[in-house]
């Protein structure tokens, strides 16, 4: 009886410690090409976000491919700020390795020569005191996930921060 419970205990202990080997360590942050390069989450000037005359395209997110072989398509990837606003890439917008996206506010022509994404939208989505920012992938898997607070990350106080150079 010691015997077959000591195997059974061996057994589940050796299932655990296969599992534990087998899952990726921060595979949310770093299992994706594209990450977050940094966010101007604080526009320049009095926020407005008057479509007319307001300033939400200064208000931008930088995305890029880090890849250093693969070309990666945005259509389907999503972010989302933490109060559950969300934007996903509508249309094909292929980044080749070491290019890079500005998702902004406000309304305009995508384009891929002037690495810009319109969120067709004239609503601020990052708070300009603290926020948390996560990228999707189309499978619904996290690509990368940054928080800031201004007071601690924006030691400058020029309303950008920089999370992977």
């Amino acid at each position: 009886m010691r015997i077959r419970n000591a195997l059974a205990v061996t057994a589940a202990a050796a299932g655990t410690l296969a599992a534990v080997a087998a899952a990726p360590a921060q595979a949310t942050e770093y299992s994706s090409a594209l990450k977050i390069k940094g966010v101007q989450y604080d526009a320049p000037g009095s926020d407005s976000n008057s479509c007319s005359t307001g300033n939400s395209k200064s208000e931008y997110l930088t995305i890029k491919n880090y890849s250093s072989s693969a070309t990666v398509n945005l259509k389907g990837y999503r972010v989302k700020d933490a109060t559950g606003n969300t934007f996903t890439f509508p249309a094909n917008h292929y980044l080749q390795p070491g290019d890079y996206i500005k998702l902004r506010g406000g309304h305009g022509t995508d384009s891929d020569t002037n690495n810009v994404v319109y969120r067709q939208n004239c609503n601020f989505i990052w708070n300009n005191d603290k926020d948390t920012i996560k990228l999707y992938k189309p499978s619904g898997a996290g690509a990368d996930v940054h928080s800031y607070t201004k007071s601690a990350n924006d030691r400058d106080n020029n309303g950008y921060i920089t999370y992977h150079d």
